[in-house]
């Protein structure tokens, strides 16, 4: 028997508007963040500091700062693929006894995996930091703004998995407003707290990161309460978060292959970023504003993918394989031809998004450094695009494990060699002796990140047209 709440079945509706149904408001809601971070990057780079280097010292810290919060987003991976894909399988069966207490598992399980991911961040921190090699101020000022994130962890890994069961209900809309609000409360938060207001003194730098720390506490509360009223067929109710040890194997059966691929990759994405690090403070601060502007175009891949994970899972738990095929490829279509646009953004605009963060000439030897690359990563946004959303789309059917092995080909046999070789003067090979590098600084690294994107986004265009995981059990 359907609930009282469930949503009208939308699985007959034509493909493409079943995307866009589901992409257009988690694409609205990425771009908010979006803001929330360009916000952060602005607030950055103007603090009145009487040395040009202190300011390119916050721009460095807060690019760091900036991979290791998006460490954070694969740690949340553990619960919300896992719970996007059952929750679609059970809604497209029209099991909704079973989505609400899959519903619940993942809220439990948000709140145990945050409350050991603050434990660890606090302890590992500073030493974390030192392995990246950002020394000095910059490596101080780092610790110092993530610290607020890490001890409010939990309720942000809480709210990540609450949109990810809707999600898998057919509900972005929800996901939306609420993350929405988030936003939009946290951008006045981080600058009243970063600057102060009238005669209340901000905490400075840490400020921008305490702002968003507390949006994401509103918004954990927020749909903790939406959940218990009940919401497009989910309704957290307190029996359902007594643990249930099979239900939860099955959750972590499709999350913790996914977040083995998505830790991992962070993992190497930090590993990258040391090797940019060691450029010195300006290619640090070009390219993390450069990422900034490339989430223009990721941030749409993330959206098309939500709508892909979730049409493939409740496909496949009605029985129409084919259409959870068909679900997967217009995702694909219609997102590259989104993030193909932003590539062409980068390509004309490049040069006035970056002077948007450095309006002071002093800061001129970082427009220099990140306009090529910003402009290179437009020629892999199909490829970037096939990698995020085939990606989704093998998640919503639970395909979680092989993936993991193209993620490691990609950043170790690609990205990460070729980082070395075309960013340093020389490469030293230990016991082999050094080789002659191409010393190509920041642009270099950036031609690394397109050739693995490339590499990647075909193996999973190929892994998803095999039609392998039609067969996966979750």
């Amino acid at each position: 028997m359907l609930s009282p709440t469930a949503p009208p079945d939308t699985l007959s509706r034509p493909l493409w508007r079943q995307v866009l149904a589901l992409a257009l408001p988690a694409l609205a809601q990425q771009y908010l963040h979006l803001v929330v971070q360009l916000s952060d990057q602005f607030l950055a780079g103007r603090f009145e500091l009487p040395d040009p280097n202190q300011r390119i010292g916050y721009l460095s810290a807060l690019n760091t700062a900036g991979y290791l919060y998006w460490f954070v987003s694969s740690y949340t991976v553990l619960v919300s693929v896992g719970s996007t894909a059952l929750v679609a399988r059970f809604v497209g069966a029209k099991d909704w006894a079973l989505a609400q207490h899959a519903t619940g598992q993942s809220v439990v399980l948000a709140v145990v995996f945050g409350l050991l991911g603050t434990v660890a961040a606090l302890l590992g921190l500073p030493s974390l930091i030192e392995a990246l090699k950002l020394t000095g101020d910059a490596a101080h000022l780092c610790v110092e703004f993530l610290t607020p994130l890490a001890v409010l962890l939990a309720f942000q890994i809480t709210e990540s998995a609450c949109a990810a069961c809707l999600a898998g209900a057919g509900d972005t809309r929800t996901g939306l407003k609420v993350l929405g609000l988030v936003a939009v409360l946290n951008v006045p938060l981080a600058w009243g707290l970063c600057f102060g207001v009238g005669p209340i003194r901000g905490i400075g730098f840490v400020g921008i990161a305490l702002g968003t720390g507390i949006s994401h506490v509103i918004g954990c509360v927020l749909l903790l309460v939406i959940l218990s009223r009940g919401k497009s067929g989910l309704k957290l109710r307190l029996a359902n978060l007594l643990p249930a040890p099979r239900l939860i194997r099955r959750l972590l059966r499709v999350s913790v292959p996914a977040a083995i691929d998505s830790l991992s990759a962070a993992f190497c994405q930090l590993w990258f970023l040391s090797l940019v690090n060691s450029l010195g403070d300006t290619a640090a601060s070009a390219h993390g504003i450069a990422l900034k502007w490339e989430a223009l175009g990721f941030l749409s891949g993330a959206a098309f993918g939500t709508a892909a994970m979730a049409l493939v899972g409740q496909n496949l738990g009605a029985r129409t394989p084919d259409r959870a095929a068909r679900s997967g490829w217009t995702a694909y279509a219609l997102g590259g031809g989104v993030m193909s646009f932003m590539g062409l953004l980068f390509v004309l605009l490049a040069e006035h998004m970056f002077r948007l963060f450095c309006p002071d000439p002093s800061l001129q030897p970082i427009v220099d450094a990140g306009v090529p690359a910003l402009r290179l990563i437009a020629c892999a946004m199909p490829a970037l695009a096939s990698q995020i959303i085939f990606t989704a789309a093998l998640r919503g059917a639970g395909d979680s494990r092989v993936p993991v092995l193209f993620s490691w080909f990609g950043f170790l046999c690609v990205r990460i060699p070729l980082a070395h070789l075309l960013t340093a003067p020389q490469v030293n090979l230990g016991s082999l002796g050094t080789i002659p590098g191409y010393d190509l600084g920041l642009l270099g690294a950036w031609v690394a990140m397109c050739s693995d994107l490339w590499a990647r986004g075909t193996f999973f265009a190929i892994r998803f047209a095999s039609g392998k995981w039609k067969k996966v059990e979750v």
